[in-house]
């Protein structure tokens, strides 16, 4: 606690940064001095990791800290100063530099940057808040030319001795050219240096006449809001909101919700319209609004902006430039991942893989050198140039890295066990559930799908079992299920009607063995029951001979691309990043970025509202990767939307998720009040102490500034915010009786901490493992293009002769498959600007309280312990699904990690 008031300043010793007079000021004949008070710019908790943002611009040491002697009688002025850090961007376009050069020219003429400072005082005379005098930032025209990252500036005010404690600073910016500006410091005052937090573009005054509002790092509730903050406060707020119409512009820094209208482009065809998401007929969470006009063939449907035109979220929700360059980079190598074979396409058609070694080759050869394309391609490619030059700077950019699951053992994929593992601790370990009662039970009408009774018998599963009754295996917890026979089955007659895409609905089961390990012992397939001769369903079971060997490996396949696309539509993009959305977009406009919840949720909430847009251009809509690389093609977001009708948020705290799926059951000794019923399950081992460490963390934090419960009943921001989140955000969900409620403090510590894992663990647990695991694609097919055989069928006699080419023509085309494998390379990639759980920008620059950020520096040397927990299990033979020969090691909730596709790392927010 010292140290941290050591870091923070004597200034906040106390929770105040506002001192009394007895421990700050020194009396002698009716005047008083200051007692100085230096912040060490250097100084800061050894287990408290830096993240990759700048940190706060160094206090000046030349500063007067002795403030005149004032005479008690009549108030006089004095001189105070602001250093104020401006990041610069790296690469500028000819335009950007034109206008710098032009701001510098004309600063001569006062086109400056002005600031103003408030006070939190009000004039007892005028009623409104004290006002400094205006100050420019000095020297812009003599440092514009520094290459420097970040660069400090300096502005100078005159204030009265009675100006009191400065709780905002205007800014007006009237160049030509928006800036980034992070953080100001004032020095000077009695209390000591203080920090506003800025990281926000400052507009131009041509574009945005109204002066910016940036408030100090004293967090404060709303009813305990200074006098003359108040007014601002709700001004701030006000501009953020919006009116709900027009069409965003860029610049814009308004927060508004729509549905999902824009995913199709019905001007350009019948086949690329897309129904409405989100509302009665398909309900789903709400996206940011943009107001753009709608399609000429729709009035219903938002016109879309392609790639690669921008599409709007506010301007500080963008990304910032190491994020973009790195962003740019991966999506350029998806560009010539994909145009180049698009253009191979047009020469000789669309190719199915002949043999293993033809993936293989993609990590050795590249996609030209094996298909000996390279010459007569490059010649007819406007890029040879950027081709080599990226070529000499990637080492190969037409090469893809070889993804983990092949770098221990490259036959692995091929294995039962390593399936198995793969349900608890691959991509997707939020599927398997305990099995509760056998035979499966199907939730669907029974009137409009037919007879729904599984064909899984307990003769297909007593061979596998080692001597046990399925009901002893039950009452063991040894039976446990991956089903998605209800999501796929009322799609699949579409979905098997597409071009290049055969699907079943499948139930997997697995047994864990005694050694502690699970293994697959049956998979059923579904197809619609569309007559009574119908052959709707199948068991498969691990093979006896060589033909059900390879029987066995489609089914599996099939299971995997059943897999990927739930993994992807609802796991994934549904969970974490969509009903993620509508929370963020609250918080924006009902809380106050003085208000300590903001505050707490901020770094939770960094890039994701970008992320989504992207999505939107190129992931989810029609004809986008989802519809084109993954089983539900067209029907991708009616899945999801269907997938959300059980959406509870309630159960997405990891305890309460575990419970519901039969991992694990309640157990209040334990200290996360639940016991997992497999022990070897990486996800929900791991998972609990992440969750754990956000708990308390939260529950520290929430304590702190809701003592009493009333305060957070009559917190009327944090009401709005929640309320919003669920009438607006939520709002197709909005009557549903399972919402908690947000009345007390045990209430608060479950929505944030929620919220939190879903943004950081449970996020990354779902995301970057796509690449190590799924680059390989007969380990992860995301869909596949042919049904499996039986003895009557006319393939049967191709899949008897050939059953290695019959495998890999049912996987993805080479087009498919390596359009997929460029899409989860770039989702799968950590930047270099990323923060990681227990990591933020210099705490002291966004809580002006020394016990919170003591609190924040135990929560981060946790997330330390943490981490090297998970290598102590990653090493423990006993532990079958994380460790042995072959066998991946579990980091993916390993809280850290390097830039790059590492499979492990868990960032603060949804960022990519």
């Amino acid at each position: 606690m010292a140290l941290t008031k050591q870091i923070m300043g004597t200034s906040l010793m106390d929770k105040s940064q506002f001192v009394s007079s007895s421990s700050k000021l020194l009396f002698s004949q009716n005047q008083f001095l200051v007692r100085p008070s230096l912040v060490p710019s250097q100084r800061r908790r050894e287990h408290l990791r830096k993240a990759n943002r700048g940190a706060v611009a160094a206090i000046s040491e030349d500063l007067v800290k002795i403030v005149p002697v004032f005479s008690a009688e009549k108030p006089v002025k004095f001189k105070v100063r602001a250093v104020v850090t401006v990041r610069n961007k790296i690469k500028e376009d000819l335009k950007e530099t034109f206008s710098k050069h032009l701001d510098a020219l004309t600063e001569k003429i006062g086109r400056n940057v002005a600031l103003e400072l408030i006070s939190t005082e009000i004039d007892p005379r005028t009623k409104a808040p004290k006002k400094s005098s205006e100050g420019v930032l000095k020297d812009w025209s003599k440092k514009s030319n520094l290459k420097a990252e970040r660069v400090n500036y300096t502005a100078e005010f005159f204030v009265d001795s009675n100006f009191g404690i400065p709780g905002a600073i205007t800014v007006t910016n009237k160049h030509q050219k928006e800036f980034f500006l992070e953080t100001i410091t004032l020095e000077g005052f009695a209390c000591g240096p203080l920090h506003f937090p800025v990281n926000s573009w400052m507009q131009s005054k041509k574009d945005h006449p109204e002066k910016r509002i940036v408030f100090c790092n004293k967090p404060y509730l709303p009813n305990q809001t200074p006098e003359g903050l108040r007014e601002l406060r709700q001004k701030e707020l006000k501009n953020l909101r919006g009116d709900g119409s027009g069409v965003r512009k860029l610049s814009d820094r308004i927060y508004d919700y729509a549905l999902y209208n824009d995913l199709g482009n019905p001007d350009k065809g019948t086949d690329l319209a897309r129904p409405t998401v989100g509302g009665q007929n398909f309900p789903y969470p709400r996206r940011c609004r943009t107001g753009r006009l709608p399609t000429d063939t729709d009035m219903s449907a938002e016109s879309r902006v392609e790639k690669p035109l921008p599409m709007y979220v506010p301007r500080d929700e963008q990304f910032e430039e190491s994020k973009m360059d790195t962003f740019s980079f991966g999506r350029l190598k998806g560009v010539l991942h994909n145009l180049i074979p698009s253009l191979m396409s047009s020469f000789k058609g669309d190719k199915d893989f002949r043999v293993f070694g033809d993936i293989d080759s993609l990590y050795s050869e590249g996609i030209l050198l094996k298909l000996g394309l390279q010459d007569e391609l490059l010649k007819k490619l406007p890029l040879p140039k950027m081709v080599s030059k990226f070529q000499d700077y990637n080492q190969g950019i037409l090469k893809y890295d070889t993804p983990k699951i092949l770098s221990k053992d490259k036959l692995a994929w091929l294995r039962d066990d390593e399936f198995a593992r793969q349900a608890v601790a691959g991509v997707n370990p939020s599927s398997i559930e305990r099995l509760k009662v056998f035979p499966p039970v199907s939730k669907l009408d029974p009137e409009i799908y037919g007879p729904l009774e599984s064909a899984l018998k307990e003769e297909h599963i007593t061979p596998n079992i080692h001597g046990m009754t399925v009901q002893q295996a039950l009452d063991e917890n040894k039976l446990y299920i991956v089903d998605y026979h209800d999501v796929y089955l009322p799609f699949l007659d579409r979905i098997n009607a597409l071009d290049g895409r055969k699907a079943y609905a499948t139930r997997t089961l697995y047994f864990l063995t005694p050694t502690g390990a699970l293994k697959p012992i049956a998979i059923e397939l579904s197809l619609p029951n569309s007559g009574p001769s119908s052959r709707s369903k199948r068991v498969l079971t691990p093979a006896t001979d060589a033909t059900s060997n390879w029987m066995w490996q489609l089914a599996k396949a099939h299971v995997c691309a059943n897999d990927a696309g739930v993994h992807q539509l609802v796991h994934h993009w549904l969970r974490t990043h969509a009903t993620l959305e509508p929370f963020i977009l609250a918080a924006h406009r009902q809380l106050s970025a003085m208000h300590p919840i903001y505050k707490l949720l901020d770094p939770h909430m960094r890039y994701t509202l970008e992320i989504n847009a992207l999505a939107r251009q190129i992931l989810i809509n029609a004809d986008g990767v989802i519809e084109s690389c993954f089983t539900p093609g067209r029907y991708a977001m009616e899945i999801s939307s269907s997938a959300y009708k059980n959406w509870r948020f309630d159960r997405e705290n990891l305890p309460a998720d575990l419970v519901q799926r039969g991992m694990a059951v309640p157990d209040p000794t334990q200290p996360h009040g639940v016991r997992l019923v497999l022990e070897d399950y990486p996800y929900g081992s791991d998972g609990l102490l992440i969750w754990g460490a956000i708990e308390n963390w939260v529950r520290t934090y929430v304590h702190h500034y809701y003592p009493d419960s009333s305060l957070i009943r009559n917190d009327r921001e944090l009401q709005n915010w929640y309320s919003e989140s669920i009438n607006v955000g939520h709002a197709d969900l909005r009557h549903e009786n399972w919402w908690p409620s947000l009345s007390s403090a045990d209430d608060l510590v479950s929505i944030l901490s929620t919220l939190i894992w879903l943004a950081s663990a449970q996020h990354a647990a779902l995301n970057f493992g796509q690449y190590p695991y799924g680059g390989y694609v007969p380990n992860r097919p995301p869909l596949m293009r042919r049904l499996i055989p039986e003895e009557n069928d006319p393939e049967y006699a191709s899949f008897i002769s050939d059953p290695q080419k019959y495998f890999l023509t049912s996987l993805p085309s080479v087009l498919q498959a390596i359009k997929y494998m460029a899409v989860v390379d770039i989702l799968s990639t950590h930047s270099p600007d990323e923060e990681y759980l227990g990591e933020r920008q210099q705490p002291s620059t966004w809580s002006g309280d020394a016990e919170i950020v003591e609190a924040f520096y135990k929560f981060s040397a946790e997330m330390m312990e943490i981490e090297k927990e998970i290598e102590r299990r990653n090493s423990d033979p006993k532990l079958k699904h994380r460790c042995g020969a072959g066998v991946l090691p579990y980091e993916l909730l390993a809280p850290s990690s390097e830039p790059g596709i590492t499979c492990r790392g868990v960032p603060n927010s949804v960022s990519i």
